[in-house]
């Protein structure tokens, strides 16, 4: 991992970039609204081929450890731009959400946990997805794998958010070969999708290899020179649980921790797998005019063979662990290629960016997106109009006990799980989650206590403040003597919570369950049924609807338990 030397840690870095001059009640801070010239001609837009995988850490590809064979990435990255200042979401819903919408979690009421497979909730039908506009501009739209936003109708199902066709997963984890996914114990059901039937009869393959083959299906089906093609490449991969083909192993077999060992397996295959799509793209005539996107989804979880060393934390949380991806871009648009790019860069500027290579007038779009069109700084490496991340709000999770608006200078609540960045700077308040720096080297089987050690030998906080260009690992907090950059970010907290949509959490419905749905899951509620109003559960409320009660506080314990115990299914 590429880090800048040291530099002072003084006020001065905010001030050099203008941040506290800023308009702290202002929605952008960018220098320039100027739309970047598209990649491609004019009159041909680009082929647009986006990769996205599940729970790959910081640290699981060929070019940031020794421990991965991934050939084929490690020589698409080194031909293209590598992006090295990448954010994305602590887990898989909030990601693919923004993603598709460029917006926000706050700004689409996605802003707490994950979509359960029981819950009535889906990625807001008023949302103009990412497919659906690229529709409009002349594309032919497919994605392949996990969706993971929602399906309790048929309206939340991705051939009706704006895919011409859709071959996966509804669901967030699924066995690899059986496809079976199970949400709670006796809560089992089949989830492998054609379009909107239920794929009878497919199970058997590697869902990997078996999603590679889809993609060069399509590829093979498809005119290069008809219409441009956008396919969404969604791999399950490598997400538990951890399996892959015996012959994916045995290269790993001198790696001590077994997690680690299948896990790095399951890796490689994704490789091979992004290796028979290139030689698709190649052999069908698309290379030359084809923009091809790699990036995870959200950290790795150490506890079951991903590693994000060194970065603090891990899946879930809003340590850089949990929030920095990977990702990279290939293309030979690139007016820059075979370069680092340091440049920041969040998963909602993929929306803009690629209507915009796309031919879209961004003007047009609807206000209130939250990315921007980067394509200027991917691919000619001007300047990133990005210089804020607002991480997250979530006014559900668990309030911090040592919070208070006091400390938050009367300001900001920092009882609250919250976390944004700014310039070099990034302030977190609340519980952003378990904080330790996990080696990739260590055993699964250890005492459970043992992951805790370092985490729980300094006090409790409830506000953080990094440097994390000088300090990536996020070991030096300077919130005690950068007391106005805390200020500052915390008015900016306040600012964006202003901005929020409530909260879309319902508790599960028992009508989702399989064995009322043909042993399959799917959609099960009609189209034409109310939604809950979710004005019911107003940001920073949420707390309020939890009871005070005994048995309210034993249900939330064993709620909490479970969480930990499945967060290897999220």
């Amino acid at each position: 991992m590429g880090v800048s030397a040291l530099t002072g840690l003084s006020v001065v870095s905010l001030l050099s970039l203008g941040y506290l001059s800023w308009d702290w009640t202002k929605p952008n801070q960018v220098e320039s609204d100027a739309v970047s010239e598209p990649g491609g001609p004019s009159h041909r837009p680009p082929h647009i081929v986006f990769i996205m995988t599940d729970d790959q850490g910081f640290n699981d590809i060929g070019y940031h450890s020794k421990d991965i064979r991934t050939p084929v990435l490690d020589k698409l990255a080194a031909q293209g731009v590598k992006l090295e200042n990448y954010y994305i979401q602590p887990t898989c819903t909030p990601s693919r959400s923004q993603f598709m919408t460029g917006r926000y979690q706050i700004h689409t009421g996605l802003q707490h946990g994950i979509i359960r497979p029981q819950q009535p909730n889906c990625l807001p039908l008023d949302q103009a997805t990412l497919p659906e506009q690229l529709q409009q501009l002349g594309y032919s739209t497919h994605m392949v794998g996990k969706w993971h936003l929602g399906f309790y109708k048929r309206a939340c199902l991705p051939t009706r958010r704006g895919f011409h066709s859709y071959f996966g997963s509804l669901t967030g984890s699924v066995d690899y070969y059986s496809y079976w996914a199970c949400d709670g114990p006796g809560v089992c059901g089949f989830d492998l999708h054609e379009g909107e039937r239920v794929a009878w009869g497919r199970s058997g393959t590697y869902s990997t290899q078996l999603y590679a083959r889809r993609v060069r299906k399509i590829l093979a089906a498809h005119d290069p020179d008809a219409a441009p093609l956008f396919i969404f490449l969604s791999f399950q991969a490598v997400h538990t649980p951890l399996q892959s083909p015996r012959s994916y192993i045995y290269p790993y077999h001198r790696l001590g921790n077994v997690e680690r060992r299948k896990y790095a397996a399951m890796v490689t295959a994704v490789d091979e797998g992004v290796r028979n799509v290139t030689a698709a793209l190649r052999k069908y005539g698309y290379y030359d005019n084809t923009v091809m996107i790699f990036s995870t989804d959200n950290g790795g979880q150490p506890l079951f063979g991903g590693s994000n060393w060194p970065l603090r934390g891990r899946k879930g949380t809003y340590w850089e662990g949990g929030v920095r991806g990977l990702g990279f871009v290939h293309s030979p648009l690139l007016k820059r290629p075979r370069r680092v790019s340091h440049d920041l860069l969040h998963i909602t500027d993929w929306y803009p960016t690629l209507l915009s290579i796309a031919g879209g007038n961004l003007s047009a779009l609807s206000p209130g997106l939250d990315g921007y069109d980067a394509w200027g700084s991917i691919s000619e490496g001007r300047a990133s109009p990005r210089h804020e991340i607002l991480h997250n709000i979530d006014p559900l999770h668990s309030p911090a006990p040592h919070g208070s608006l006091e400390e938050g200078r009367g300001l900001w609540d920092t009882s609250v799980q919250a976390a944004i960045r700014a310039g070099d700077w990034k302030l977190l308040t609340g519980d952003p989650g378990y904080g330790d720096w996990t080696p990739p080297q260590m055993l699964s089987s250890f005492p459970g206590g043992w992951w805790s050690l370092e985490r729980h030998t300094v006090p409790r906080r409830s506000l953080w403040l990094f440097n994390v260009t000088a300090d990536p690992y996020e070991r030096r907090d300077l919130s005690e003597q950068q007391p106005d950059v805390v200020k500052q970010l915390l008015a900016r907290l306040a600012f964006y919570n202003g901005t929020a949509v409530p909260v879309r959490y319902p508790p599960e419905d028992p009508r989702a369950q399989p064995q009322n749905n043909g042993g399959a899951w799917g959609p099960w509620a009609s189209d034409d049924e109310k939604e809950q109003d979710w004005g019911e559960v107003s940001p920073l409320k949420g707390r309020e609807r939890k009871g005070k009660c005994k048995q309210c506080s034993v249900k939330a314990f064993f709620k909490k338990l479970n969480t930990g115990i499945m967060s290897n299914r999220i």
